[in-house]
C-alpha cells in the first residue's frame, strides 16, 4: 500500500488514471459527472453544425484533387500538372481514403468535418478533466479543498461556452474545410501532452501540425518544447522524440518539394503567406471580435484564472513539488501557441472567410480553461461567460449576414445558402447566380463537342490544349463542372501555378489579390486566336517570356513528365523556384526574363 501510494503522488502518467476500482460511490458519481460535462460540449456543438451543414466553394477544391487522386491522375487539380491546391494535406488524403469507399467525396468532406469537430471538443474536455487531475496531485492538502479542489470537483464547462456560442464555430463545424480536423488534431495533440508526455506516440501526434496545415507547425513547435519540459527526457529520449515527431511532415516534405517543385501548397504562394500586412490583419481581428463582443469572457476569464494562478490552482504556482512545475507547461503552452497562431494571422492580413483562421487559436487559448473546477470564483466566472453565450449565440450576428462586407470578408456560409438558394448547399447549383449558371452550361456543352475548347469565363476562344479549359474564379465551383480530362483555371492562382507566381498584387480581397491577365493564359494554352479586347503584340510577348529562364523552368518543373533527374532538379530548386515572382505585364516580363 506504501508504494502504490508513493507512485500515485510521484509519477504524473499513473496519476491521471483516474480512481481505483475501489474508490466510493460519492467518487463514482463525480467521474460520471465529470464525464459527462466532458461529452456535452461535443453533442451541443455536433447538433450546432449538423443544423447548419454545408460545403463551401474552397471545400470542392479539395473534391477535384481527391477525384483526380481516384481516377489515378495524382494529387493534383488538373491532369497533366502537378500543383498542389490543396492546404491541409492530412485532410486531402482522409477524403481520399474516404472517397475509395465509393461514398460521395463532397458528403464524406462534410460530414466528416463534422464528425472530427464533436471528437475535437470531446478530446478537449477530457484533456481537461486529466489536466485537473494531474494538478491535484501536486497541490498543497491546504489547497485540495477536501475533494472540491482543482482535482475532485465538478467541472463545469467554460471556455467550452465560448466556442458554443459563436456562429463562426457552428459554421466551420463543416464547410468541407480541414477546420474540423485541425480542431480535432490540437484537442488530441493537448490530451497526449497532459495524459502521456512521455510516450514516443504523443511525439508523433505533436508532430502532425503541418500536415494539417502549414501554419500549425507553430503548434507543434511549442507543444513539442512543452513535452521536453514536461517529461525532462535525456539527450537520447530528446533525439528519438524529434525523430518520431519529425519523420512524416520531413518526408511528405521532400515529396512536396520533388512532386510539385515548391516548399509550400500553392495558396501559400498566391497569398504570399510570407509578408506582412497588418493593417488589414487587424480589421480582420475587429471584425471577428466586436460583433460578439468577445472581450466579456475573455476580462471574466483572465480575472478568474491570475486568481487561480496566484493560488496554486493551476499548477503555475512554485511550490515545493517539482511537479508543478511540469504541470505549468501543459497550461501555458496552448495559450503561448493559440497568441502565436493569432499573431500570425493578424501579420498576414487575415483571410475573406469571417472568423475562420482566428478558430484554432481560439481553441488553443481556450483549452486550459475548457472546463473549470466549480469553486466560488469560477461559479461566477461560468455565469458571466453564460449569460454572454446566451446573448451571442441568440442575438449577435455580423452586420452582413449573407453577404460579403465592405472590406472584402464574408459570411461565407450565409453567401452560399443565398446564391443556391438552398438551406444546406452540397453540390452547388448557384439556382441564385445566372451567371455561374450559364458557364456551367457553356463547358458542358463544349466537353459534348469534343473538340479543343479554351473558355475566358464566358467567353470561347479558337484551338489551344486538347479538351475543355475553363478559366474561372470560382474555382471549386469550376473544377465541379469541368472534367478531369479537361483544365478548371483560376486566374488567382490557388491552383494555377503561372498565376500564383505573378507578382501582380492589386490589394483587392483578401486572398484574391492576384489576377493573371488573360494574354497569358491565352499564350500559355496555346489558343490559335487571339479574342477581341486582348493586344496581339502582348500575347505574343507572353508567348515568348514563358519560354525563357525561370517561367520555362517552373512550367518544366510542374509539366515535364516526373523522371528521376526532375524529381531531383525539383527538389533542389525548390526554394528559389517558390519564391520566384514576375510581372504581369507580358512585354515587361520578356524584357526581365528574356533580355530584350
Amino acid at each position: 500500500m506504501t508504494t502504490s501510494a508513493h507512485t500515485s503522488v510521484r509519477d504524473p502518467e499513473a496519476a491521471v488514471a483516474g480512481p481505483s476500482p475501489g474508490a466510493g460511490a460519492p467518487d463514482g458519481w463525480r467521474n460520471r459527472v465529470r464525464l459527462g460535462a466532458c461529452l456535452l460540449p461535443a453533442l451541443v456543438i455536433g447538433f450546432a453544425g449538423f443544423q447548419r451543414r454545408w460545403m463551401s466553394d474552397d471545400g470542392h477544391i479539395y473534391v477535384r484533387t481527391v477525384r483526380q487522386v481516384l481516377a489515378g491522375h495524382g494529387p493534383v487539380f488538373n491532369a497533366g500538372e502537378r500543383a498542389e491546391s490543396s492546404t491541409g494535406t492530412l485532410w486531402q488524403w482522409l477524403l481520399v481514403a474516404g472517397g475509395a469507399t465509393g461514398a460521395d467525396v463532397a458528403t464524406v468532406a462534410m460530414y466528416g468535418g463534422l464528425l472530427f469537430t464533436a471528437v475535437g471538443f470531446a478530446l478537449a474536455g477530457v484533456g481537461a478533466m486529466r489536466l485537473r487531475q494531474r494538478q491535484r496531485q501536486h497541490l498543497p492538502l491546504s489547497l485540495r479543498g477536501g475533494g472540491e479542489g482543482a482535482g475532485r470537483g465538478l467541472l463545469v464547462p467554460c471556455g467550452a461556452l465560448v466556442l458554443l456560442a459563436l456562429p463562426p464555430v457552428w459554421d466551420f463545424a463543416t464547410s468541407g474545410l480541414e477546420t474540423g480536423l485541425a480542431t480535432c488534431w490540437i484537442a488530441g495533440a493537448w490530451l497526449a501532452l497532459v495524459a502521456r508526455p512521455r510516450s514516443l506516440v504523443t511525439c508523433a501526434v505533436l508532430g502532425l501540425g503541418p500536415l494539417v496545415r502549414p501554419d500549425l507547425a507553430l503548434v507543434s513547435v511549442v507543444f513539442l518544447a512543452a513535452q521536453w519540459v514536461t517529461a525532462r527526457p535525456s539527450w537520447r529520449g530528446a533525439l528519438a522524440g524529434a525523430g518520431v515527431a519529425g519523420a512524416l511532415p520531413v518526408a511528405y516534405e521532400i515529396f512536396r518539394m520533388g512532386y510539385y517543385g515548391h516548399l509550400v501548397p500553392l495558396p501559400g504562394i498566391t497569398k504570399e503567406a510570407s509578408r506582412s500586412l497588418w493593417g488589414r490583419g487587424f480589421d480582420y481581428l475587429r471584425d471577428f471580435t466586436e460583433p460578439y463582443a468577445l472581450w466579456v469572457p475573455v476580462v471574466a476569464m483572465v480575472s478568474v484564472g491570475a486568481v487561480a494562478a496566484h493560488a496554486g490552482r493551476f499548477g503555475v504556482r512554485q511550490v515545493r513539488d517539482p511537479g508543478v512545475t511540469r504541470d505549468s507547461a501543459p497550461v501555458v503552452a496552448p495559450v503561448l501557441a493559440g497568441a502565436l497562431c493569432w499573431l500570425y494571422v493578424i501579420k498576414v492580413g487575415g483571410d475573406f472567410m469571417h472568423g475562420r483562421m482566428f478558430l484554432p487559436g481560439l481553441l488553443l487559448m481556450l483549452l486550459p480553461v475548457f472546463l473549470v473546477p466549480l469553486t466560488r470564483a469560477w461559479g461566477v466566472a461560468a455565469v458571466v461567460v453564460g449569460v454572454w453565450a446566451v446573448a451571442c449565440a441568440g442575438m449577435w450576428r455580423v452586420p452582413y449576414e449573407g453577404r460579403i462586407g465592405a472590406g472584402g470578408i464574408a459570411d461565407e456560409r450565409g453567401v452560399y445558402v443565398r446564391q443556391n438558394a438552398a438551406p444546406h448547399p452540397l453540390h452547388h447549383d448557384f439556382a441564385g447566380q445566372p451567371g455561374n449558371r450559364a458557364y456551367a452550361a457553356l463547358v458542358r456543352e463544349r466537353a459534348r463537342s469534343g473538340a479543343p475548347a479554351l473558355l475566358l469565363a464566358q467567353t470561347p476562344v479558337a484551338g489551344g490544349a486538347p479538351g475543355v479549359t475553363g478559366v474561372y474564379n470560382t474555382l471549386g465551383f469550376s473544377g465541379s463542372v469541368v472534367p478531369l480530362s479537361g483544365a478548371a483555371l483560376d486566374p488567382i492562382g490557388l491552383a494555377y501555378p503561372l498565376a500564383a507566381h505573378s507578382e501582380g498584387l492589386v490589394n483587392g480581397r483578401v486572398g484574391h489579390d492576384k489576377r493573371l491577365p488573360d494574354e497569358w493564359i491565352v499564350a500559355e494554352r496555346g489558343a490559335a486566336d487571339v479574342p477581341e479586347g486582348l493586344d496581339p503584340a502582348r500575347v505574343e510577348a507572353a508567348r515568348r517570356a514563358l519560354r525563357c529562364g525561370p517561367l520555362a523552368e517552373l512550367r518544366a518543373a510542374t509539366r515535364a513528365p516526373l523522371t528521376v533527374g526532375r524529381f531531383w532538379r525539383n527538389l533542389t530548386g525548390s526554394v528559389e523556384r517558390t519564391s520566384f515572382r514576375f510581372p504581369t505585364d507580358p512585354v515587361r516580363a520578356e524584357k526581365e526574363l528574356c533580355g530584350r
